[in-house]
């Protein structure tokens, strides 16, 4: 078939479709070879141009309605999706049931993060045996680490399929889903650190909405919220989504309390049958002091029984809580171009400030007390512990995008391609401000952790700022042989322009310009009535620069580019038992990821890990029984490393095994009522590279009771859940960040009560 130009394809469609084709080709237009400087400015200039096209394009299909009084806008058809399901949005491969996608993915609805207590992404961790902790603590935005990988909040986590960062506290209130595509991702994600992808998906208007909660907690938390929606019009062609939240934040922890709030919109109009514009905006602001961890004692780890998990050190009569604030907004325009062809383009923007700042233990006796061959920071062994005074004001962090993509449908011969094509062009930009990291002059202890002595604030600690700008090519191919054999194919091409300069100028700037390409391809087959074997393979890529202001040899030295190769085979299906439908999943996988790390104070590449492992999952219905788990079992490796010590060792803080158990049973009573039972287990972890000290494992039960009364016109669901039922006093993880071993003890057992308003 000979190529079409872009004239002739969009004057081949309908008037209403060929505005928004012409659109997305001259988006493609817009792309230089020879200059991704050149083109990444034009998206500057098109981030503001862009929301006056979509206005125009809005003007312009309304004007296209109102000449044809006989147009009838379709019915909306609302379907309450399962609380969780096997598959997810951000994988891309389409709505087909998950039982048929060649990658493991999961979604879990507001109800789920509901009924099991869940108020933070962190808390992702309860959900999903692939997901543990990484760093996790009160007061601080949430880090998750999928297969034994740590995300980089700066590049994994994506908001309505668009790039964010999550270096803040994102809030769960305006999110009707949390999206988990677990592996490399370099299919979807140009530059991505490998272990998987978070997705938020916004609450949008789709019915009558009427929703006022309150919830309270015996730490004296006190959350309200209202969820208000509806459809307006003769045709129910306007749909508005109000979301708000304030809560008094407070748990066991001492000196802990805060404040956050939200308030989030998001409006829809049906412009035409084929034209839809939808917008969300979101406002939170959050402020509350953090939760620095314990450390080993000398080259002992202390009992979790022995210490006080209210113990906070940054409770100190000069700490400042942490500060986030986030403006976050999308608008985006659906077309359907007829013949089984769609398009979407999407504009983002999310724009962040913090005030970090911190009351931080780190060593002691003047930075001496350290362990093992990388000589990481501990507290002495005597419970002596230097104090600094760290606080990093201002720090700003804008994210810019733009999507367009076409999807649809040909047949060539016996073969149907079901086709996606999209560009995706981004900027992000970071302005960060010299740090203060100022050592208090007396040193504590343990017994006596508070100090009347304030530090000098005075910033001396320079960071680096970034600015990136990069267009990513997006081609993909799901081909059907027949009803039981399925590939896909696809290939990312990212060309990607980054600049790091030191906040305080001591140190030239650098600048990389590089191109990127990220091929995925998966064979499926369906051996068994809704039972299907797949096998898949993809790359990912990370890029990784040495830090400024630590004393390095090669500051801001920006390395080669890091490839990440992932195989996974596995089976998944589906079947339906007392008119309730199953699913299950098992598989292995095997991802080796490059490797990069300091020697001799300069940051080198330096071997490779390689994670395989294997997980599986059951959810479904057994008459008055809702079941559900997932496990996983993995063998995490360090190979040619030049530093010898570490090389067929474990990671730190990345447990051998994972098991993740929900259960609820529904009385049939005047008052319906469910009982519901989690259980986290989470086995042995190393807590230093050389492999010499580990954390024992641990389980943590949770309980929640649900009732839901019918009041006149309005709908009461009482919950009433326990978290930690059992008082469990155990060591939850044990990271690595900024050169030190920290332990984070077990939340103390928490009651939480709530009422849910349905009017």
């Amino acid at each position: 078939m000979p190529a079409m130009s872009p004239a002739c394809a969009a004057n081949s469609l309908p008037p209403e479709h060929a505005l928004p084709v012409v659109i997305v080709l001259e988006l493609f237009e817009m792309h230089r070879q020879d200059s991704i400087y050149r083109a990444t400015k034009a998206l500057n200039k098109l981030s503001p141009l862009a929301l006056a096209v979509l206005v125009l394009l809005a003007q312009d299909a309304a004007q296209a309605q109102s000449s044809d009084d006989e147009r009838t806008l379709p019915s909306v058809n609302v379907t309450a999706p399962a609380k969780r399901q096997a598959r997810a949005s951000i994988a891309g491969l389409g709505d087909g049931p998950a039982w048929q996608q060649p990658v493991q993915a999961q979604s879990f609805s507001e109800d789920t993060f509901k009924d099991a207590q869940a108020t933070r992404l962190a808390d992702l961790t309860k959900l999903d045996a692939s997901t543990t902790d990484s760093y996790n603590t009160i007061g601080y935005w949430d880090y998750l680490t999928i297969r034994g990988f740590t995300l980089d909040n700066a590049y994994n986590y994506r908001r309505e399929g668009l790039p964010i960062n999550a270096e803040t506290r994102l809030p769960m209130d305006n999110k009707a889903s949390v999206e988990l595509l677990k592996g490399t991702s370099g299919m979807q994600a140009g530059v991505s650190a490998p272990g998987g992808l978070v997705n938020l998906v916004v609450k949008r208007p789709d019915r009558r909405v009427r929703t006022a909660n309150v919830a309270l907690t015996d730490a004296g938390d006190l959350l309200t919220s209202v969820d208000l929606g509806d459809r307006f019009g003769e045709r129910a062609e306007w749909g508005v989504r109000v979301n708000a939240a304030a809560e008094r934040l407070a748990t066991h922890v001492d000196n802990t309390r805060g404040h956050r709030q939200l308030i989030a919109l998001a409006v829809d109009r049906q412009l035409t049958p084929a034209h839809t514009m939808e917008a969300e905006f979101e406002h939170s602001y959050m402020s509350q002091p953090s939760v620095p961890g314990f450390s080993l004692l000398g080259d002992q780890l202390p009992s979790a029984h022995d210490i006080d998990p209210s113990l906070n050190f940054n409770n100190q009569w000069w700490t400042q809580p942490v500060q986030m604030q986030g403006d976050t907004g999308t608008i985006r325009l659906r077309s359907n171009l007829g013949q089984g062809w769609k398009s979407t383009i999407t504009l983002g923007e999310q724009r962040l400030k913090s005030d970090d700042r911190a009351a931080f233990p780190l060593s002691g006796d003047g930075y001496s007390c350290l362990y093992g061959t990388k000589n990481l920071a501990v507290y002495c062994a005597n419970g002596d512990f230097d104090l600094y005074d760290f606080r990093s004001d201002n720090e700003l962090r804008l994210t810019r995008s733009v999507l367009a993509e076409v999807q649809g449908r040909v047949q060539t011969g016996g073969i149907q391609h079901d086709l996606t094509v999209g560009v995706l062009r981004s900027l992000f930009r970071s302005g960060l401000s010299t740090q203060a990291y100022n050592k208090v002059p007396e040193t504590s202890n343990l017994s006596a952790p508070y100090t009347p002595v304030s530090p000098a604030p005075v910033p001396g600690f320079e960071v680096s700022n970034r600015r990136e700008q990069s267009t990513e090519w997006r081609l993909q191919d799901a081909l059907t042989f027949s009803r039981e054999t399925q590939a896909w194919i696809g290939v990312r091409y990212t060309q990607l322009h980054r600049e790091s300069s030191p906040t305080g100028g001591s140190e030239s700037p650098v600048a990389d310009d590089r191109s990127l390409a990220t091929p995925w391809a998966a064979l499926a087959y369906t051996f068994a009535p809704q039972t299907r074997a797949y096998a898949s393979w993809g790359e990912g890529i990370e890029l990784k620069a040495a830090p400024y202001g630590m004393g390095y040899n090669n500051p801001g030295a920006i390395l080669p580019t890091m490839k990440s190769r992932q195989w996974e085979l596995g089976i998944k299906g589906q079947y339906t038992l007392d008119k309730a439908v199953q699913q299950w999943g098992v598989n292995w996988f095997h991802v080796k990821r490059p490797e990069a790390d300091f020697i001799s104070y300069t940051y080198v590449p330096d071997g490779l890990s390689t994670h395989q492992g294997i997980e599986g999952y059951w959810q479904g219905r057994m008459g008055a029984w809702s079941l559900g788990g997932s496990g996983m079992v993995l063998d995490a490796k360090r190979h040619g490393s030049a530093q010898d010590f570490i090389n067929d060792k474990s990671p730190v803080n990345v447990p051998a095994h994972t098991l993740k158990l929900s259960g609820a049973y529904a009385w049939a009573t005047p008052l319906p009522l469910t009982l519901q039972l989690d259980v986290v287990h989470e086995g042995r972890r190393w807590v230093d590279p050389d492999n010499t000290i580990r954390l024992p494992a641990w389980t943590r039960v949770d309980v929640g009771l649900r009732a839901t009364q019918a009041l006149a016109s309005q709908t009461v669901t009482w919950r009433l859940g326990v978290t930690n039922l059992l008082d469990t006093r155990a060591w939850r993880e044990s990271p690595n960040p900024f050169g030190a071993i920290y332990l984070f003890p077990m939340p103390s057992r928490t009651v939480t009560a709530s009422a849910q308003i349905d009017f």
